[in-house]
């Protein structure tokens, strides 16, 4: 039911764009000595120009669960302080970009660092296609910068890796069974106030069969922290399975499946020069600090125009 809303509701869309190019080429016919009149059409012409250019992207979100809401989780890499900084830069930066684009987001889990920045974070993000933008964030960013946190102010590298997964729609979806589950808790770590650290409201559930591991913590109830792990072990059930399906598509059409952390996408130096690069589109701009506040659209629109390109291949 929700894949037929979707296709009335892409329909409806293209038939509006129509009639509205239509109502325009009808105006401009008859109103050929009207400057201002025409003016006005042009600027027209330009907005549903662009709402065809943004409508067209959409057409890049041809996977099963681009619709979906997304749940998005950030890892430090090896480097202490200096990834565990770069990761709550990025964080910060997925936020920014989801306030600009009106996504709702609610962090479920997050880890913080020894020193600074944090460990993991586990980030929902609601809205139309939400994982359709997002899975061009999905690998490993890269960032070279002076250190802030060395007394040499030495230039650093610094990696993050980041998963984005389809949120699980329902339990049916996913069949988690009680016998395949070992719940347990215990008293969080890090800051939280004193009420977190005294009582054991964190939770850990571990899946036997896979050996996924998720825990929760940040929320003061083990009622709330049970449930937001329960959400992320969904997720990332359903994306073990996606992933099964996709390996078993590239062993039949012989084609290699690259590891997830051996797939570097985007670089961010911040020293000798400033320059945000994709690699794997070969997008790169010299406004890093734009990128880091959020202004990810450039990167996401260049990675589904470099999608659409190896579809049509």
């Amino acid at each position: 039911m929700r894949q037929l809303a979707e296709k009335k509701k892409t329909a409806q869309r293209w038939r509006g764009l129509e009639k509205k190019l239509a109502d325009i080429n009808e105006l401009m016919t008859i109103s050929e000595e009207d400057a201002a009149l025409l003016d006005d059409l042009d600027k027209e012409l330009d907005e549903l120009a662009s709402q065809v250019d943004d409508f067209e992207f959409q057409i890049a979100f041809s996977g099963e669960y681009d619709a979906r809401d997304a749940i998005l989780t950030i890892h430090a890499g090896a480097g202490g302080t200096e990834s565990q900084d770069w990761a709550e830069i990025l964080m910060r930066m997925y936020l920014r970009w989801a306030e600009r684009r009106g996504f709702a987001t609610e962090i479920l889990d997050t880890s913080p660092g020894d020193e600074a920045g944090i460990k993991r974070v586990d980030i929902s993000f609601k809205g139309e296609y939400a994982l359709g933008y997002l899975k061009s964030e999905h690998g490993v960013h890269r960032l070279v910068r002076l250190s802030p946190f060395d007394s040499d102010h030495a230039r650093h590298t610094s990696f993050a890796l980041v998963e984005v997964m389809p949120e699980a729609e329902s339990d049916v979806e996913v069949n988690i069974k009680p016998e395949d589950i070992k719940v347990e808790t215990f008293r969080s770590s890090g800051p939280g106030g004193q009420h977190m650290q005294k009582t054991s409201s964190a939770v850990r559930i571990t899946h036997l069969p896979s050996g996924i591991i998720v825990s929760c913590q940040s929320e003061r109830s083990q009622h709330m922290n049970k449930d937001f792990a329960f959400k992320i072990l969904r997720a990332r059930l359903l994306e073990l399975e996606i992933e099964k399906r996709e390996a078993e598509q590239a062993r039949i059409k012989g084609k290699r499946i690259d590891a997830g952390w051996g797939n570097q996408i985007r670089s961010y130096v911040l020293h000798p020069y400033r320059m945000v690069k994709d690699h794997r589109t070969g997008y790169e701009t010299g406004n890093a600090d734009s990128v880091l506040d959020g202004e990810l659209d450039d990167f996401i629109n260049a990675y589904l125009r470099y999608i659409m390109g190896k579809q049509d291949k």
